[in-house]
């Protein structure tokens, strides 16, 4: 009898998605539309992503221009904006909002690369949990005499190799992240 390691080789992916979603979300001195990802505008009566209440376009490296598609609602997006503790400068005009990512100094690196090493270690543990938890299914499943001793043992090296392998794919991330960050 073999193990089923699809919902662990699931959990894994969305490990690696949820750290690159992360990642996307974290300033590295460029605009990026992502940026304002987390940032909830609160229209007609129910809170909604920037995203489906505007068109947000680089105008360049470091500028983002955001314009909403009601524009009663570009004073509800500079509050916002401004709320997030983002360390963008804004500019309104009666079109949008223009979005000023600034310079990043040697301080302002440091503190992200904090911030993305945490990020990191967050995936990490989400990986170490969900081993755990197939550990458990493993060794119950020798328990339960669903399969021999020499079977768990292989079960637990082929889930040591996902581990092993999504690890390097989270490691592979950070590298790239911090290779951004460092060439800003």
């Amino acid at each position: 009898m073999n193990f089923d390691f699809t919902q662990a080789t699931e959990s894994f992916l969305d490990t690696e998605n949820y750290l690159k979603q992360e990642y996307l979300q974290i300033s590295t001195g460029r605009a990026n539309p992502a940026l304002l990802d987390g940032i909830m505008i609160d229209s007609y009566g129910s809170y909604q992503p920037i995203k489906n209440l505007a068109s947000i376009n680089l105008e360049d490296a470091r500028t983002m221009r955001v314009t909403p598609w009601d524009k009663s609602q570009i004073k509800d997006i500079e509050r916002a904006i401004t709320d997030s503790n983002l360390p963008f400068s804004l500019s309104v005009d009666d079109s949008g909002v223009r979005v000023h990512i600034p310079q990043m100094t040697e301080e302002s690196k440091t503190k992200i690369l904090k911030l993305v090493k945490e990020k990191l270690e967050e995936a990490r543990v989400k990986v170490r949990n969900t081993r755990h938890e197939v550990m458990k299914a493993i060794d119950l499943g020798k328990e339960n005499g669903d399969y021999s001793e020499d079977a768990q043992n292989n079960f637990k090296e082929e889930l040591q190799k996902k581990v092993d392998a999504t690890n390097k794919n989270l490691e592979d991330i950070y590298s790239k992240k911090e290779a951004d960050i460092m060439s800003v």
